[in-house]
């Protein structure tokens, strides 16, 4: 698949330029009215934790207020095209995480394009998921994991916050690298797949650390490795999947993106106004505490990622097979 990637960057490229740019006068006064958030996920989830949480520090950076709507659907699409077809005037902004760069491939047709309609505003958050059973399960491994899957073939349940969330593609990545057979239950959102796994109606997720770790904490879930390539702070003790399946691996990372067409003036505004925030020790604490790191960028830098990563996926979504159900 061929990404639109110069327009792409072009676009952050632009923004990364504001200060050689003249100050257009409406601009200066951004915002002078509340900006509209929109998450693509259920309430409770990472993403809606994460966004609610950097909302009160850029409203108290910036003066107004950040509201957060939550609007799930098809993986995150709902929302994204409620985003992308608001108007270009910074008062619609939207969270991306890997789903929009997943997406890309594993819908045929979309009502928008994620590269050519956005405009990269910057990162917000780096972190990994992490594998959680519930306490029913025997096993305390990923090793004893597999080996139980494959003596239960098609009959346990892996839950996701979505079709092509990265909880999803997690699951189907780990299918794909062990060779077993679980049964994939897309909920709409982290916080509505909780409510069945807690109870033990399935039996693992890959899910955001920020919406399990005090499930992990209180003894409600049982973590058995984390995605990423290298352990958690918050999780010390929990290995790695790549130490039991080496060259697992995926990485979670959020950001914001605006409407294609948002005045650069205003992309720098917010960018610069989010790089101040994720460097205020307080918000640095509170993300350690969901095992989380902060990821400020550049927009031309962040438009880098999400072209990396959308590149990625294709060949991760076309090796597992997954569709969109």
């Amino acid at each position: 698949m061929k990404l639109p990637r110069r327009r792409f960057l072009q676009l952050a490229g632009a923004a990364a330029a504001l200060p050689a740019l003249s100050p257009i006068a409406w601009a200066q006064s951004y915002p002078s009215r509340p900006v509209r958030w929109i998450v693509s996920f259920a309430a409770g989830g990472a993403n809606d934790i994460v966004a609610r949480l950097l909302g009160q520090f850029l409203s108290e950076k910036l003066g107004q207020q950040f509201i957060i709507e939550d609007k799930a659907g098809a993986g995150g699409n709902v929302g994204m095209a409620a985003v992308l077809s608001a108007a270009p005037d910074g008062y619609t902004i939207g969270y991306v995480a890997p789903n929009n760069a997943i997406n890309a491939t594993l819908y045929d047709k979309l009502p928008f394009d994620f590269i050519r309609d956005s405009a990269p505003v910057g990162g917000t958050m780096l972190l990994t998921n992490v594998m959680v059973v519930h306490p029913s399960v025997p096993a305390r491994t990923v090793a004893e994991f597999i080996a139980y899957v494959k003596a239960n073939p098609g009959k346990v349940n892996f839950a996701s916050s979505g079709t092509g969330a990265s909880p999803h593609m997690s699951g189907e990545l780990f299918k794909a690298m062990t060779g077993i057979d679980m049964i994939h239950v897309p909920y709409r959102g982290a916080g509505p797949a909780m409510t069945d796994l807690l109870p033990g109606r399935v039996q693992v997720m890959f899910d955001n650390i920020p919406s399990s770790i005090e499930h992990i904490r209180a003894g409600r879930l049982r973590p058995l490795g984390v995605t990423a390539a290298k352990r958690s702070d918050a999780l010390p003790d929990v290995p790695t999947i790549g130490e039991t399946v080496p060259g697992y691996e995926v990485k979670v990372w959020n950001g914001i993106v605006a409407p294609k067409g948002t005045p650069p003036e205003i992309i720098g505004t917010l960018n610069r106004a989010l790089n101040a925030v994720l460097a205020d020790p307080r918000l640095q604490a509170r993300f350690a505490e969901l095992g989380g790191a902060p990821m400020p960028m550049t927009p031309a830098e962040f438009g880098n990622l999400v072209v990396a990563e959308t590149e990625k996926w294709a060949k991760v979504v076309k090796l597992s097979g997954a569709k969109p159900d």
